[in-house]
């Protein structure tokens, strides 16, 4: 070890992991304070309301057990202060505890469109897909809007949602989400929605434009949905909500991104199990959008900087590094996530959002290694564009 040309080695390796850290922090303090633009770009913005434009529209429910809250969620799209729309919950399992929920809503609300079709029906691997295609069937009217059983919504939600569907160019539109929880589990899990994945859409919305949507709140016309192929072009992806948005946009139409923000129940228990979910996460994006899968550690800026200041034993500039990056990403937190979000857990866990990108970093380095995440009791390997194929049905026949 007292090589000179070794000790020549590992001084040189040194300074280039020193500048690698430097560029990168100062890099995500250049992101964090795009982000902030794109905000307050987005959210001063005020589009047009015509509240003349109230199309027929059709809401597709796909349920599957039960959630935290699940009646109110439920409930919630059943009081929508809109003329004319059709609910249709959906379910393959004719013993799904959910079937009962939705008997309520029927009978608790009895001038309301509501309908309930069991079908036990696949055209894919993905169970979200195939309900959505089987309860699409029964649907009346031009207009979809897909949301998640688990999102609470206020009566102003489908007049303001469609809104960008009268521009004829337009073929998607979707919504941002904030998260309620129940427990410190699921609001650790939560904070990164509104502190980290939302900056991020809404960079990505200034950067490249809408090319993705979210399960929170998918409008879509069918004519636009049949001409991408119908649900059966999406029944092998995990990420089918991502899908909707990227197909269209892929096709020529514009992905709008509607001002109206909905609520997202999450009901994460235990440590373990919020691994599993963001796993399935990163490594759905890492195979969906592998470019911008890359360009995340981008936004590692609470981690590259304390890598810097660690690495430079606390000195003058790793000191500047660090709180100049976790000065402007708290800002950039607080703005979008309690500001403009107005998320109760944001403004209740900021002070750990730096904690929160650390696991994210971590998830996002393990997920690099396998490919392969659990979803619904099922081991499903991810294919190239995020195509799935089921290895648990595959293990299956080949048990003797």
């Amino acid at each position: 070890m007292n090589d000179p040309l070794v000790q020549t080695l590992i001084q040189i390796a040194g300074t280039l992991l020193l500048a690698i850290f430097f560029v990168l922090s100062l890099s995500t303090v250049i992101f964090y304070l795009f982000a902030i633009a794109a905000a307050l770009q987005f959210f001063s913005a005020k589009s047009e309301q015509d509240f003349d434009f109230q199309p027929p529209v059709t809401v597709l429910k796909p349920v599957c057990g039960l959630d935290e809250n699940t009646y109110e969620n439920l409930a919630s799209f059943c009081k929508q202060d809109y003329p004319n729309y059709q609910i249709i919950f959906g379910t393959q399992d004719e013993n799904d505890p959910c079937i009962a929920i939705v008997q309520q809503l029927i009978q608790a609300f009895p001038d309301q469109d509501i309908q309930l079709v069991i079908d036990s029906t696949a055209i894919g691997i993905n169970p979200k897909v195939n309900n959505l295609h089987n309860i699409a069937l029964k649907a009346k009217y031009d207009i979809l809007v897909l949301a998640d059983s688990d999102i609470w919504v206020d009566p102003n939600y489908l007049k303001q949602v469609i809104q960008p569907l009268s521009d004829s160019t337009v073929g998607v539109v979707t919504c941002m989400y904030r998260s309620r929880s129940q427990n410190l589990i699921s609001a650790f899990e939560a904070l990164s929605i509104s502190t980290e994945f939302c900056p991020g859409v809404l960079v990505a919305r200034k950067l490249e434009g809408m090319a993705f949507a979210f399960g929170a709140t998918i409008a879509i016309k069918q004519s636009v949905l049949a001409e991408i192929g119908g649900f059966e072009r999406i029944a092998n992806y995990i990420g089918d909500d991502f899908q909707l948005g990227y197909l269209p946009a892929k096709a020529g139409y514009k992905v709008a991104l509607s001002e109206y923000v909905v609520d997202h129940v999450l009901s994460t228990a235990t440590f373990p199990e919020l691994l599993k979910h963001q796993t399935r996460w990163f490594r759905n994006t890492r195979f969906a959008r592998s470019s911008s899968y890359l360009g995340l550690i981008f936004t590692y800026g609470t981690v590259s900087s304390l890598i810097f200041f660690t690495m430079t034993q606390a000195s003058v500039l790793g000191w500047i590094v660090l709180i100049t990056t976790w000065t402007v990403r708290y800002f950039a937190a607080w703005l979008v996530g309690v500001h403009y979000l107005r998320d109760a857990i944001a403004k209740r866990l900021l002070l750990l959002v730096p904690l929160r990108d650390c696991l994210s970093f971590c998830l996002w380095c393990y997920s690099f290694f396998g490919n392969t995440v659990e979803w619904r009791g099922r081991q499903l390997e991810l294919t190239a564009g995020g195509a799935i194929v089921d290895k648990t049905k595959l293990l299956e026949q080949d048990t003797p």
